[in-house]
């Protein structure tokens, strides 16, 4: 894989769709004024069909962006004060820009720290107007679907766009990246801001964390579909649970490596951890095998794919969720059950947690025509367990990020 350059943000359009319209309209509702003047701007959710876990322990990873995301609507204030709302979350954010030096803005524990974390790494210039901003969209937050990237993504592009800032898309995917970690908290990997960033609609991204290098591999849609089933288990990504497992792999890595010349656990080899798993607390001994496994593993179904294989690419998908369930300890009930249905179906060809883990959703691979069994079984299965039925969500392909199109 070769580095990639990025395009300037402003470069790429997006096509209104009944929801950015809708979304238009609630601004409207909210602020008053001419819809004319209001912008819209659009940044997709994403899903990961392999590589889970890896992206902060640099190993390779392989995201599509979702046709679902983040809306922001906007229209400038006369004024130097930036007013925050959402169509779905409490609360309303307002801060002053030109107080931006002496009073740094501060983390609150609300929705509106991921914009504002952004806001925190951009240099507005001395003439900067305010706005008022709407968040919305049709993404289901804390389902594993990177609604917070999708977030910080949507409010760099909006604030470029705003104050003409001359970011590209590298640029953007950097904010969001350093919002996430050092605003919010949440010791994320690169991968949920690349895959928003950077993915194309027909293919996965092919990502290699520890060099940042990508490229695009294809997956015909025509052919082959891709959904989510959500189990309406929610969880909150900066729970101590997630970085729990960052401190183990990291631990795992401090001890593994005194024993070979390896820049991050993906690339412990398999035997160092065989030979000196009993130095391990064993908790960091099992994140480090699903990190090294999954390596390999990724590979493999990078591979398979290139080579047209899906049913192979889908079978690495199952053998991860395995790994994730019982070396990373983040699956719960709910998510077994949903792959264990998927895994029945004719047609379908692998399936597994998105996300972190600890609820949300699986992401399932089929083969086109086989979407009515899959949510029919999926349903029932579920339903018979927990009393309650999943969501069955199909997605294409994202249209990318950018403004929208009146």
């Amino acid at each position: 894989m070769e580095p990639t350059t990025s395009s300037a943000l402003r470069d790429h359009q997006i096509a209104a769709t009944p929801g950015l319209r809708a979304h238009r309209r609630a601004f409207v509702e909210r602020f008053g004024g001419d819809p004319d003047d209001v912008r819209l701007f659009f940044a997709p959710g994403r899903m990961n069909l392999m590589g889970a876990h890896l992206d902060y322990n640099g190993g390779p990873v392989m995201p599509m962006a979702i046709d679902r995301g983040t809306f922001v609507a906007l229209r400038p204030r006369g004024d130097d004060r930036l007013v925050l709302a959402s169509t779905s979350e409490a609360g309303t954010a307002e801060l002053a820009l030109e107080q931006r030096s002496a009073r740094p803005p501060q983390r609150s524990g609300s929705w509106w720290d991921y914009p504002v974390g952004v806001l925190a790494g951009l240099e507005p210039p001395a003439y900067a107007r305010g706005a008022d901003v709407l968040f919305g969209g049709d993404l289901p937050v804390g389902a594993g679907l990177s609604s917070s990237a999708s977030m910080t993504l949507a409010t760099a592009v909006a604030l470029d766009a705003l104050w003409g800032l001359g970011l590209d898309v590298q640029d953007a995917v950097d904010v969001a990246l350093d919002a996430e970690r050092e605003f919010v908290g949440v010791r994320c990997g690169i991968m949920d801001p690349y895959a928003v960033g950077h993915a194309r609609a027909g293919s996965l991204l092919l990502l290699d964390c520890a060099t940042r290098a990508f490229e695009h591999v294809p997956l015909d849609a025509e052919r082959y579909g891709v959904c989510v089933v959500d189990t309406g288990v929610r969880r909150e990504l900066a729970s101590g649970e997630f970085n729990l497992r960052v401190e183990q792999c990291a631990e795992a890595y401090r001890e593994l490596s005194k024993h070979c010349d390896a820049p991050n656990l993906s690339s412990v080899p398999l035997a160092v951890l065989d030979a000196h798993a009993d130095e391990l607390e064993p908790a960091a001994a099992r994140r480090a095998r699903h990190v090294i496994e999954e390596t390999a593993r990724t590979l493999v179904a990078r591979d398979a794919l290139r080579a047209g294989d899906v049913a192979g690419f889908g079978a690495a998908m199952f053998a991860a969720h395995d790994s994730l369930r019982r070396w990373f300890e983040v699956s719960i009930p709910e998510l077994d059950v949903l792959v264990e249905c998927a895994r029945e179906v004719p047609g379908v060809l692998g399936a597994r947690l998105t996300g972190a883990g600890f609820g949300g959703c699986v992401a399932v691979v089929f083969e086109v025509g086989a979407e009515d069994a899959l949510a029919e079984c999926v349903r029932a299965g579920f339903s018979a367990r927990f009393g309650s039925e999943p969501q069955v969500a199909l997605y294409r392909g994202s249209p990318g990020l950018g403004e929208v199109r009146a």
